[in-house]
Order: structure tokens, then C-alpha cells, then sequence
């Protein structure tokens, strides 16, 4: 009989880890505690829609096709992508827009309309940059796992401090452009790593890659399909799954796991792999992090959903800039305030639902009192969005759903996870293996390699490696 592994955690990182143990030769359950797959992947109800309550786009969809192939499915038999173009259109305070493409030959047309020859040169420079820094890393940075930093010493370390990536993500971005909202578009991505774009590595660069180069893309049925879809054909191919199932302990023979405990079932197992909140998995093993001074969260988001009787002319994914830039980050994720002249993510994936994400201080850095704060600063973003064109938005909402840093339900209230500084990257992030611990692996954002939908979904490989490695 097949070896038994026990994966705790339906969302994308955990589905991936099924799919590929599954294809492994394991046998697989899957125990979530929701009614449905998905984790931050979800939905939420307003009014008549079902919203997507997370991500709302998708990139880099050859990381989900690898999970499909892993059980023998393709990807292409189970949802149907929309490419996402223009992938953002960004709007500025000046009132300029740049909607940014990702064929090469479009957005350089487009640089060099709205900001001159010289600029559309530096584009074509910074897009060979660009495709150089994510090659160098994708096999043995983003996609490997790392037992130590001595890991890293291999002849890609070299390519990559070439290329610059350990400097500064704004400063390397300068020696191509110069414009300063070309600097934003090509930066601001820095943010969902949870670390400013003056901040950031420059290796992060690679986030911009695959949203600006790589492509957008959007799945019929909304990103929750993503989730519905690899749940599916694990199941088809045997994986099983106990929705409504919330794991209160470990049962250990030494110092392996050799039964997981909900309230209604010991299941038995060889091997485990934790794909829920990084806190409760550490929770579950008994364990302490290692690292002394304690792990830096990301900045959280206050995301606004309004079913609205009337539209706009944005398209799917726009970036509204405000005037403010080096402050607002300095704000959020120093001082713990709310950002003075905030810069807005809108998403407009359905006529008349909009996705308005305003980032914000997680609950540990700001200590903001958001059940008398939360309608007022919805009322501000309203007040933003119609000084930025969406005049009459306030008008037109007809149901609404407001998410703030107490409503995510993850650590700190970010959904961003762990920022991705430098002593929380790489080897220095969170190992998906634990000291002392035989038989369990980790998955998701809190571990390697981070915070995002492909590296989720790389995370659910690579804990999939660490179990083969034990058998």
C-alpha cells in the first residue's frame, strides 16, 4: 500500500503539494478547515456577485500547469485564461496615464508617447534586465530549496550580484529610466513583498517581470476557479479531501508525526505537510521560530468590494498614484499610520463589481482602532476615488463589503505574509523543514519562497520534494 501524507491547508500552496505527492505515488488527504478550497484564494458575497476575496489576477500560469501535470491533467483542460491587456492601466496625480503592456513593441510605443524617446530606450534596456534577473533566478533561487546559506554559493550568486540584485530595487531601476512614474510602475510591486521599493532588493525585480513582462491573465469564473479547478483533478486522480475539518493536534512517535487529530478523526499518516498560517504551524509542532528578535510582517490592506449600478472607463487591473510617494511607505510601514495621500489598487473584473485595495499598517505596527476607523476611512476612499475620476462612485454603490487588517484572519492581519526583507529571504526565510522534526514540511507564504501565487505554488512543490526525500 501506498505511503500515507496528510496535508493540512486546501489553499494553493497545499493543493500543490497534493498534486504533486499524489503524482509522486503518495496517498493523499487533504484536511481543511473551511467548507471549500482555496484559502486566500476565496470569494466573497456582495449583493448579487460572487468577488473574489484575494488575488485577482494570475501570472506566471506555467507554475499552475506544472501542479496540473504532476497528476497527468493539463491546465488548459480545466479553466480557460483571459491574458489580462493592458495589464494595468496606471493613472497619476498629474493626471498622465500609462497603461502598461506586456509586448514588448506596445509598451515601448507606449513609454515613448506619454514619456519621450529617451525613456523608451531605457524600457528596452530595463526589459532585457528585467528577463536576465528572473532567469538567473528562477531555478535556484525562487524555485529550490535551501538547507543553508551555503546554498547560495553557486555560479548563479554571481550572475545575480552582476546584475545588480543586491542593491536597491528603486536605485538599479534609475540606471534604465528616469521618469518617475515609470519608476512607480516598475516599483510598486515591491509592496506585496511588504517591503518598500526603495527598500526592496533589487532582486525582487522579478515580481515586475512577471507582472509587466511575463503577462496577466485572468481565469473564467474568477481566480477562486484556480483553487475549485486543482482540487478537482487531485480528487480525480485519488487525492482525498475532509472539508469542515479543523486540526487540533499531532500525535508523534519520536520525532516523527505519526497521526494528525480534527475533532472528529485521528487519520493516521507517514508524513505531514503543513500548509496553513506559519504561526499555527509552528503552533501544531510545538515549536518556537528560531529567529531571536521575531519575523517581520508585511503591510496589511483595507480592501473595499462595491457592487455599483453604473461603470467607469478603467480597465480590469488600475493603479490610481497619488502625488505622495517615499512618505506614504515610510507611513505605513514605520510609522503604523494610514497613508496621507494613499495610491489605490481598482480592480473592475465584472460589470459594476469593483476591488478597491488601499494598503495599510498591519496590526502589529499600527495600533489602529479599526472597528470606529474602518467606515471612515471607507468613506475617504470613496472621497479619493471620485477626486481621481470615478466621479459619483459614492452614488452608485449599491452593497458593499469592507475588509480590514481584523477581518484577514492571518498573522499580524496581513494577507501578505512575511515581508520579504533580506534576513527573510531565501536561506534566511522561514526553512520548509524544522529542526528535530523527521517527517513534516512546510508550505506556503510564509516559507520559501514567499509571498505571491507562483511561489505559493512553487512552495507546495518544493515541501513535496522534502517529503520524497524522506521516504
Amino acid at each position: 500500500m501506498a505511503r500515507h501524507v496528510v496535508v493540512v491547508g486546501a489553499g494553493l500552496a497545499g493543493l500543490s503539494a497534493a498534486s504533486h505527492l499524489r503524482g509522486a505515488g503518495w496517498r493523499v488527504t487533504v484536511v481543511e478547515k473551511a467548507d471549500v478550497s482555496g484559502g486566500r484564494a476565496g470569494t466573497v458575497q456582495v449583493g448579487g456577485f460572487v468577488a473574489d476575496s484575494g488575488p485577482t489576477v494570475l501570472t506566471m500560469p506555467e507554475y499552475l500547469d506544472e501542479a496540473f501535470g504532476a497528476v497527468g491533467e493539463r491546465l488548459a483542460d480545466w479553466l480557460t485564461l483571459d491574458r489580462v491587456d493592458p495589464a494595468y492601466h496606471a493613472r497619476f496625480a498629474d493626471g498622465s496615464r500609462i497603461a502598461v503592456h506586456a509586448d514588448a513593441e506596445a509598451m515601448e510605443a507606449e513609454v515613448r508617447n506619454v514619456c519621450g524617446a529617451r525613456e523608451a530606450a531605457g524600457y528596452r534596456e530595463l526589459r532585457r534586465w528585467l528577463g536576465e534577473l528572473y532567469s538567473t533566478q528562477r531555478e535556484h533561487f525562487i524555485g529550490a530549496n535551501f538547507d543553508s546559506p551555503f546554498d547560495l554559493v553557486r555560479p548563479e550568486l554571481v550572475k545575480l550580484a552582476r546584475l545588480g540584485g543586491f542593491g536597491r530595487l528603486e536605485s538599479r531601476l534609475r540606471r534604465f529610466i528616469r521618469d518617475e512614474r515609470l519608476i512607480r510602475v516598475f516599483s510598486f510591486q515591491a509592496l506585496y513583498a511588504g517591503v518598500p521599493p526603495q527598500h526592496a532588493l533589487a532582486a525582487y525585480g522579478v515580481i515586475a517581470y512577471m507582472d509587466t513582462i511575463a503577462g496577466v491573465y485572468y481565469p473564467r469564473g474568477g481566480m477562486h476557479a484556480v483553487p475549485q479547478a486543482l482540487s478537482k483533478a487531485a480528487e480525480k486522480h485519488g487525492a482525498e479531501f475532509r472539508y469542515g475539518a479543523t486540526v487540533t493536534r499531532l500525535e508523534w512517535r519520536g520525532s516523527s508525526v505519526r497521526a494528525v487529530h480534527t475533532a472528529e478523526e485521528r487519520i493516521e499518516c507517514d508524513a505531514v505537510v503543513l500548509a496553513c498560517e506559519l504561526p499555527d504551524a509552528y503552533r501544531l509542532l510545538g515549536k518556537s521560530p528560531r529567529r531571536l528578535g521575531g519575523h517581520r510582517w508585511s503591510p496589511s490592506a483595507v480592501v473595499l468590494h462595491a457592487a455599483t449600478d453604473r461603470t467607469w472607463d478603467i480597465g480590469h487591473h488600475n493603479i490610481l498614484f497619488g502625488g505622495a510617494w517615499r512618505g506614504t511607505f515610510d507611513e505605513i510601514v514605520h510609522k503604523g499610520q494610514l497613508m496621507s495621500d494613499p495610491s489605490l489598487l481598482v480592480t473592475h473584473a465584472q460589470n459594476g463589481l469593483h476591488y478597491v485595495l488601499a494598503p495599510c499598517p498591519n496590526l502589529r505596527t499600527g495600533p489602529i482602532d479599526w472597528r470606529r476607523v474602518g467606515p471612515r476611512y471607507r468613506d475617504e476612499l470613496v472621497r479619493t476615488l471620485e477626486a481621481r475620476g470615478l466621479d459619483g462612485f459614492g452614488a452608485a454603490v449599491r452593497d458593499e463589503v469592507l475588509v480590514t487588517p481584523l477581518d484577514w484572519g492571518n498573522a499580524a492581519g496581513t494577507p501578505f505574509g512575511l515581508a520579504h526583507t533580506f534576513a527573510q529571504t531565501g536561506p534566511f526565510r522561514p526553512r520548509n523543514v524544522v529542526r528535530g522534526v523527521e517527517n513534516v514540511a512546510l508550505a506556503g507564504a510564509g516559507t520559501t519562497p514567499g509571498v505571491g501565487v507562483p511561489p505559493v505554488l512553487i512552495s507546495g512543490r518544493l515541501a513535496a520534494q522534502r517529503i520524497n526525500a524522506v521516504r
